[in-house]
């Protein structure tokens, strides 16, 4: 498929928590009479998601209708039951007054295109109004909804899954912009294990490599062998429950012999898109 690889670091998530986090959450509260627009124009709830947004949605109506069935698909796919919080969306009209609102709300951060927070248990996702808003809130919304759901989730699994659920349904399986670079670096002998990118910790530590690599992982765990799905599967259970026995690359090594080379036969299988 050729359109621009829109998967930049310029628009992910900064934290998902942490200490950093609780203080950005705790500055908010301090600060939330002066940091909304004087007035939301719109406020809707679809699904999971309670939207505010400084312009009427009403033109994006199919964007949030598709967007609500994120959870459902998150669900039948991963196997994560739905969380108990809704998600809150933030919406401004241009990147001049997204860029103010996060200035406010958020002192000191980096500025990102979209931005994903998880607060006491919360998710709050802020973006603005540009062609490729429907790509940064289905990313977005993935951390969301992922972490709503699960207690923690590794940092390259995040990603590669928020990567992965950022396309329109139709797309997923075949056309997402890292498919054709994959193939490149699979052919060069370039590879990241899932060992590497278990031991990242920051999204500091995270290249253009690593997003297409958990991508690529995730890809061939949802339609590679049955195996590797159903170690995914078993995994984010483990995780729900607070019983993780083994690291996913343990669970998938064991699953599927000769893993790496069964990712590169994947891709190299795989029909165009």
């Amino acid at each position: 498929m050729n359109r621009p690889l829109t998967s930049d670091l310029s628009r992910r998530r900064f934290l998902a928590g942490g200490a950093l986090g609780g203080l950005a959450w705790l500055a908010s509260q301090r600060k939330a009479s002066s940091q909304a627009p004087a007035v939301w124009v719109d406020r809707r709830k679809y699904g999971p998601f309670q939207c505010m947004a400084s312009f009427s949605l009403t033109p994006l109506e199919a964007v949030f209708e598709e967007l609500a069935q994120l959870q459902i698909e998150l669900t039948r796919t991963l196997a994560t039951p739905p969380g108990d919080q809704t998600v809150d969306l933030y919406l401004l009209a241009d990147q001049r007054g997204h860029r103010a609102f996060l200035g406010e709300l958020y002192p000191g951060l980096p500025y990102r295109r979209a931005l994903y927070v998880q607060r006491a248990g919360r998710g709050a996702v802020y973006a603005y109004r540009h062609p490729e808003l429907a790509i940064d809130l289905r990313h977005e919304c993935t951390h969301a909804l992922l972490h709503a759901s699960l207690p923690a989730v590794p940092l390259w699994l995040d990603e590669g899954l928020a990567e992965y659920f950022e396309m329109p349904p139709g797309e997923r399986a075949f056309g997402h912009p890292h498919q054709r670079a994959l193939r490149w670096h699979l052919r060069l002998g370039i590879l990241r294990t899932v060992e590497s990118l278990e031991r990242l910790r920051d999204l500091a530590q995270m290249g253009s490599l690593e997003y297409r690599f958990s991508w690529a992982w995730v890809h061939f765990m949802l339609h590679g062998p049955a195996a590797a799905h159903r170690a995914l599967v078993e995994h984010l259970a483990e995780i729900r429950r607070g019983q993780t026995r083994a690291v996913l690359s343990q669970r998938l090594r064991s699953a599927v012999p000769d893993l790496d080379r069964r990712l590169v036969q994947h891709f190299s299988n795989w029909a165009r898109g």
